[in-house]
């Protein structure tokens, strides 16, 4: 009889594990598949020219696109400085950063995929009134300060002056570069530390105003920049190999977003401070923030970002920043390829409060 209740109790025990090796079994299959279709979106507060990820979350843009495929999407708030490391890591999967900043990684392996440009205008070069630098050409034998060796405004500046005709790079280059805080750079050109400096709004806007400062080169009026897209949109290589669906998703939210903040730049504004994205004392950082994003182009382009990326690329391979065997034509396919269901670039319609898609298509070709 004994041996019979062993018996039994050891046939009961198997079946118990056996039903929870299934269970297991099953449960990390649905999770894995859940983690695949997760699409994991940067954000940073306290950053204005992230307005379309801040509007895209507080208009329920991201909600609207993941819930019309059955998908879900995190938010994963972090520092726009390590995105090359959380990229790499699958922290993140979708972000925004700009074009110039990211062009040299891109070039070494870093597996990001532009989906759409987003924004034009936001970096400005300074020199102090009365020190005989009142353009670029002036700039010859100079020093100037940029928040960091690999940021966008040293890559839009040297695109420039290498076109004037400047040596920018080597022992013997026409200029030097030296690196601050980016909130530090203004009172270094107002001490004269250095001759001249590239920042991006809102700080630029900001140092324009308090500042006894001379314009010298914006790129969002520059005849050879003005149609460039200093900021866009990414996705991983991974998420477009593994999830186009979600990948689509991701930009057409963003587009909206971003087309939503072109036509109601006060209105993004005060959405951001309102819902705790940005700082703010008063109504007149409301203001202030809404005039800033007033002055940048937010219209979304497929076509324009492409453009951007090409031209940035064959820029910075004449300069020699970009190893000139580089195949730009592959790197074209493979960084900004076409998604499916992802219009050319929409606009936002205030009376009716819809989008339209400004061309037909998917491709901006």
């Amino acid at each position: 009889m004994m041996k019979k209740m062993k018996r039994l109790w050891a046939l009961v025990l198997s079946v118990v594990v056996f039903a929870s090796t299934l269970a297991g079994c099953g449960q990390g299959k649905k999770e894995a598949t859940k983690d695949k279709n997760i699409v994991k979106i940067l954000n940073n507060k306290e950053s204005l020219c992230l307005a379309p990820v801040h509007i895209a979350i507080i208009n329920g843009y991201f909600d609207e696109e993941f819930a019309a495929i059955g998908q879900e999407y995190e938010i994963v708030t972090s520092n726009l400085d390590t995105i090359t490391e959380q990229i790499t890591s699958g922290e993140i999967n979708a972000g925004y950063g700009l074009t110039g900043t990211l062009m040299q990684p891109i070039a070494n392996g870093l597996e990001i995929a532009y989906v759409t440009g987003l924004h034009r205008g936001c970096t400005k070069f300074y020199s102090k009134k009365g020190t005989g630098i009142d353009s670029l050409e002036d700039l010859k034998g100079k020093t100037v300060g940029v928040a960091s060796l690999s940021d966008s405004a040293i890559i839009q500046l040297k695109r420039k002056l290498y076109r004037l005709g400047f040596k920018i790079n080597g022992s013997d280059a026409d200029i030097q570069f030296v690196t601050y805080a980016m909130t530090d750079l203004p009172t270094a050109l107002d001490k004269g530390a250095v001759d001249a400096i590239g920042i991006h709004d809102p700080v630029a806007y900001t140092a324009e105003k308090n500042y006894d400062f001379k314009k010298i080169f914006d790129i969002g009026i520059d005849p050879d920049f003005s149609e460039e897209y200093c900021c866009q949109a990414y996705v991983s290589q991974d998420l477009i190999a593994k999830n186009p669906e979600g990948a689509a998703a991701y930009a057409r939210a963003i587009q909206k977003a971003a087309a939503f903040v072109q036509a109601n730049p006060q209105e993004a504004a005060r959405l951001q401070v309102a819902n705790g994205y940005m700082p703010s004392e008063s109504d007149e950082d409301v203001v202030k923030y809404g005039e800033i994003l007033a002055g940048l182009n937010y219209e979304p382009s497929i076509k324009l970002g492409r453009e951007t990326f090409v031209s940035t690329f064959r820029d910075l391979q004449e300069t020699g920043d970009l190893d000139p065997s580089l195949n730009l034509e592959e790197f074209t396919k493979k960084v900004y390829p076409t998604l499916e269901n992802v219009p050319e670039t929409i606009i936002y319609d205030k009376e009716s409060n819809t989008f339209k898609e400004k061309e037909k298509g998917c491709c901006g070709d």
